[in-house]
């Protein structure tokens, strides 16, 4: 997956849904970026939300000198310290083939570190 050369909330609730679906039944879906700068947040998107995350991360994580892990667009090492916020997994139930996500609810890759554009996403599917 791309998720570009800025911050980002990169939706991947379809791609989950369609994993889903294809295992059928009921279980639980595992969802996990190998990366040491990125995360998985089940998170309402759109009506603003995603800025709002990107903002409160830029708040609580600046992308500015203070990283000892500083090689690398500045503000590097905040992506690293990152996922202990907004961990690199989440696990979903499923039942009858679809995620049972609450109402607004949504599965989102959440990348800070713009010196890599490309990310994996691993799906598993650990049925009832």
């Amino acid at each position: 997956m791309a998720t570009g050369s800025k911050e980002r909330v990169h939706d991947i609730t379809a791609r989950c849904e369609s994993f889903a679906r294809d295992c059928g039944g009921d279980g639980l879906l595992h969802v996990f970026v190998p990366h040491a700068t990125a995360g998985v947040a089940l998170v309402e998107l759109g009506a603003g939300s995603d800025d709002d995350l990107l903002a409160a991360l830029g708040d609580l994580l600046p992308a500015d000198d203070r990283w000892r892990h500083a090689h690398g667009s500045k503000g590097h090492g905040r992506s690293h310290v990152m996922p202990a916020f907004i961990p690199p997994y989440a696990t979903v139930p499923v039942i009858g083939g679809r995620l049972a996500l609450g109402t607004w609810q949504s599965i989102a890759v959440v990348d800070l570190n713009v010196d890599n554009p490309d990310r994996q996403v691993r799906l598993s599917f650990l049925s009832d």
